[in-house]
């Protein structure tokens, strides 16, 4: 049986996600924790499928991270959904520092939005153990969409959520070419506009120049979308 964990503090909250959980896949085993020493007991004594977590925990406003830190000190590699009223702005910070898979930000996402990301991830999890390791279509950049922590930048991991995971795979895959806004679309959850898309991609540009200072593949096509270049661009801001 699936197991999931949602650790949250504000019972209303708490009760709608287990909803949400349990209607897109009944028969899910769904656990509800409200402190940081009942979800952290938990966590050692149960081998979770996922885990849905706020980053504040009452008074704790770093419960979360290290509920996150323990998680990933058991080396279970259990993914970690967070769902906190964090804005998101800063989100990509909470991704590095936590080793995290995904980000939703309180009052801005619908149910949808939250079953999708939840089911893509449950997937994910499912689909590594089975799929083949990626194998590097160049020299530089390694991608396999269907692994979370699998996309490198020459040997090194680029710290990514799954959303903007799938528009570089998308972009990647049709390297050479534009792809179009409409077809950015396809591939996020909500936010379905070229303001949103446009930030996803300076996500992905800044998670690369994490690594290397001097990227510059993801090129700016205007009134049409983008499109990843081999060779370096000389245009993306």
């Amino acid at each position: 049986m699936t197991k999931v964990a949602v650790i949250e503090d504000d019972l209303p909250t708490s009760q709608q996600l287990t909803e949400w959980i349990r209607a897109a896949r009944p028969g899910i085993q769904v656990d509800t924790w409200f402190t940081r020493d009942e979800a952290e007991a938990a966590i050692a004594r149960e081998a979770y499928d996922m885990v849905v977590l706020d980053i504040e925990l009452g008074r704790e406003r770093n419960a979360g991270i290290a509920i996150i830190n323990a998680i990933n000190k058991g080396h279970q590699g259990t993914p970690v959904l967070v769902v906190s009223a964090m804005p998101a702005a800063i989100y990509r910070s909470i991704m590095k520092a936590l080793d995290a898979w995904d980000y939703l930000q309180k009052t801005t996402f619908a149910e949808s939005d939250f079953v999708d990301t939840f089911l893509e991830i449950l997937r994910a999890t499912r689909d590594r153990g089975a799929a083949e390791a990626p194998t590097p279509a160049s020299d530089e950049l390694s991608i396999d969409p269907l692994r979370q922590r699998s996309a490198l930048w020459r040997g090194k991991r680029i710290n990514l959520p799954l959303t903007a995971q799938r528009i570089l795979a998308t972009l990647y895959q049709q390297r050479g070419q534009v792809v179009s806004y409409d077809d950015l679309f396809e591939v996020v959850k909500s936010g379905r506009n070229r303001d949103n898309i446009r930030k996803h991609i300076s996500t992905i540009r800044e998670a690369f120049r994490e690594l290397d200072e001097g990227f510059d593949r993801i090129e700016n096509i205007p009134m049409r979308g983008f499109r990843w270049s081999d060779a370096p661009t000389g245009n993306a801001p």
